[in-house]
């Protein structure tokens, strides 16, 4: 399940997306109300986690706007306790409201009954190209034929297919696959992509996972 994280205190998001990873969910954080909207429309998330007070777009107005197009299960987790604005954040069309300070136990249990009832469901079976990946089960197939993956080229896989053609930086890669900050001197990012490729496009004429030189990488089909 992916989660979209809008908090801009830096010890708050860190403790938010460590405990909600550990959980078993993949966490994109961002920490502008702008860059919250642009990635709530860009990609699909089973839930977003959302402040209120946020810099260059305030969590009401980022609401009201995604509400225009997208039905997915938004949670305020805000220090904003008045009556008058938990009325309001659902009447914008939250799905639930926390106040902080919380119990992290507390958040687990209200986002999982979101996540029950909610209508944003990712796919069991992702597919692009020849390549699909079982998310349930775990499972990747190229072209019919079973690949047998690790733990963590899963999880960079199942990253990487649900944004093909969008350049992911090493830095968000390792943020996202391994919950960690990118160590410039480290190649551990260089060496998962390129074990994941040797077991991806090896044998396959059509190549999927290209490197963007001094960026990052890429997961598309080009002709």
């Amino acid at each position: 399940m992916y989660v979209l994280l809008v908090e801009d205190e830096p010890k708050a998001g860190d403790y938010l997306r460590r405990g909600l990873t550990e959980s078993g969910f993949v966490v994109d954080w961002v920490r502008s109300g702008v860059d919250g909207l642009h990635q709530a429309r860009t990609l699909q998330y089973s839930l977003i986690i959302l402040d209120v007070m946020l810099p260059g777009m305030n969590g009401w107005d980022l609401l009201r706007e995604l509400r225009r197009t997208h039905d997915t299960p938004v949670l305020f987790l805000t220090a904003r306790d008045d009556v008058e604005d938990r009325v309001k954040g659902l009447e914008l069309g939250a799905d639930d409201y926390l106040v902080k300070p919380f119990a992290f136990t507390e958040l687990l249990a209200r986002v999982r009954t979101l996540l029950r009832r909610g209508p944003s469901r990712e796919a069991d079976v992702i597919q692009y190209a020849d390549v699909a990946v079982d998310v349930l089960r775990r499972k990747v197939t190229r072209g019919g034929q079973r690949l047998d993956l690790t733990a963590k080229q899963f999880s960079l896989l199942h990253m990487l297919i649900r944004r093909p053609g969008e350049v992911l930086s090493r830095t968000q890669i390792a943020s996202q696959v391994w919950d960690m900050n990118f160590d410039s001197d480290t190649n551990v990012v260089d060496v998962a992509v390129r074990r994941l490729r040797a077991k991806l496009d090896d044998g396959f004429e059509k190549k999927l996972l290209h490197t963007v030189w001094g960026i990052g990488y890429v997961f598309e089909a080009r002709n």
